[in-house]
């Protein structure tokens, strides 16, 4: 820990807080993983850099331990990640029987992870002790869940100290209390090709929620899954870390419900309490019986609420809402099932302006279709950078400027998201200026001073995505970033020099 400390706050349990005054960017907490592996109802992968593996309906393979038979490509046949586990199911003589539900799941490798957490206490007691046996994992209330409960018993408690032979070591409770403490506290990462896999991270995993977090973290897979977590703004002292624990581009209800099923409690933010979600109307219905109302829920934390109108008597129940947006969930799931196409982008825009009858313009739903415009105008067939007309990079300008204002307040400061997408306002920025100074509508000090406001644009996406590992997707972005903001400096250089 950098700037923090632990702090036992009555209500919430143990958290983090400053130390001292911490400046936007600064590391509050670094560590590595106490333990890492497979996520939760994975396909087969394998057990050192977690690709899908292809087993025949015979369970047969090439990908296998040559010790143990597991699931292992020739690349990592010494991984030692896979070392514990791999003498647990040699002594054994535990055999993979490559067995795929319908679904895609391999229940067999639900134990892998719980397995490697129960390795790593028995090889770091004191760290355990310290740091993992005193968080989270909601026993009580996980076992309510029958079905996902009974699975977790049979799949991993069972098997571990039935044909894994671990009775003596390990007692159904303690494996089940590192079943949910895995479920409620482990992050997901990325490998640097891009696969999933999830860390136990014991200072990271005790962060506070709030629905507008304070801190931002990156993984680094190229230094063995380490994890910095940053202020995303600047934090005085004494001030509370706090993070998000579910999408912050989610509506109140969809955030709620997701914290509740994954992490067993109910968020209290400001956020979440406010009505119109802190002036956005994120989750604002139009109201159906007046030109200009807005439908709000009454109490946003209160599933039997009522929905009012805000300028006529009309009001309605939380139930309707949310059928209305049960119907408007499954539309959008249709199309972004979709492969992007033409096709795709055109129905993207109908479902757009069919909901600006129904939904306030900036609501989730409607975010959510711009993210998806955004990323389809200039990367699908007839809608590609060189062939869009100006209106349509206009119309791109716009679709990033709107979601860019949500993300002002719902993620403020040093945003992954905010830099994604100001990467993406970049382009049509540049298409516009420079067309417009062809065409003879620009002067030349116009179009140097707007090429300078998009340098100033890509320079915040550097800023934010320079904290990424650079062997990632986003640490990529930003590579790319810095060169077309070196491109661009060196046109307004040649503008002037032309002067």
């Amino acid at each position: 820990m950098h700037k923090s400390r632990i702090e036992v706050d009555p209500l919430l349990g143990r958290s983090l807080v400053t130390t001292e005054p911490v400046k936007k960017g600064e590391i509050v907490v670094e560590e590595s993983p106490f333990a890492m592996g497979p996520k939760q109802n994975s396909g087969i992968v394998c057990l050192g850099c977690y690709r899908d593996l292809i087993f025949g309906e015979d369970g047969d393979s090439l990908d296998r331990c040559e010790k143990c038979d597991w699931p292992l490509c020739s690349a990592c046949f010494d991984n030692p990640d896979h070392t514990g586990e791999c003498e647990v199911f040699a002594k054994a003589k535990v055999h993979f029987a490559g067995n795929i539900s319908e679904d895609g799941v391999c229940s067999q490798l639900d134990c892998i992870t719980p397995l490697r957490v129960l390795l790593a206490k028995e090889s770091q007691p004191e760290r355990w002790e310290r740091e993992i046996a005193p968080m989270e994992y909601h026993n009580e209330e996980r076992r309510k869940l029958d079905d996902v409960w009974n699975a977790d018993f049979v799949n991993i408690a069972q098997y571990l100290r039935g044909p894994c032979r671990l009775a003596d070591r390990f007692s159904e409770d303690l494996i089940m209390q590192v079943v949910g403490i895995l479920e409620v506290n482990a992050f997901e990462a990325r490998t640097t090709q891009g696969y999933a896999l999830r860390c136990l991270y014991p200072i990271t995993g005790i962060l506070a929620h709030n629905c507008v977090p304070n801190t931002f973290r990156t993984i680094h897979p190229s230094e063995g899954y380490r994890i910095r977590l940053r202020a995303m703004c600047d934090l005085a002292e004494g001030q509370q870390l706090q993070h998000s624990y579910t999408y912050t581009l989610n509506g109140t209800v969809q955030r709620q419900e997701h914290l509740k099923t994954g992490k067993f409690f109910t968020c209290q933010c400001k956020r979440c309490k406010d009505p119109t979600e802190l002036g956005t109307n994120f989750s604002t219905f139009k109201c159906s019986k007046c030109e200009d109302g807005w439908l709000l829920p009454s109490d946003p934390l209160d599933s039997s609420c009522k929905w009012k109108c805000t300028l006529c008597t009309f009001s309605t129940s939380n139930n309707a809402i949310q059928k209305a947006l049960s119907v408007m969930q499954s539309e959008v799931a249709t199309i972004q099932a979709m492969e992007p196409s033409p096709q795709k982008l055109q129905e993207t825009e109908k479902l757009m302006r069919k909901y600006l009858v129904v939904v306030h313009p900036r609501h989730f739903i409607q975010t959510g279709l711009r993210q998806s415009l955004i990323e389809m105008y200039g990367r699908v067939a007839e809608y590609e950078l060189a062939e869009l007309p100006d209106v349509m990079l206009d119309h791109k300008e716009d679709l990033c400027r709107q979601v860019l204002r949500v993300l002002e307040v719902f993620e403020p400061g040093l945003s992954r998201t905010r830099a994604m997408m100001l990467y993406e306002l970049h382009v049509p920025l540049v298409l516009l200026a420079k067309s417009g100074f062809i065409a003879g509508v620009l002067s030349t000090d116009v179009l140097k001073q707007k090429l300078l406001d998009v340098i100033d644009i890509l320079k915040e996406c550097v800023d934010i995505l320079q904290y990424e590992d650079p062997e990632t997707q986003e640490g990529n972005l930003c590579k790319v970033a810095q060169q077309a903001m070196e491109q661009l400096i060196q046109s307004v250089e040649g503008l002037t020099g032309s002067e």
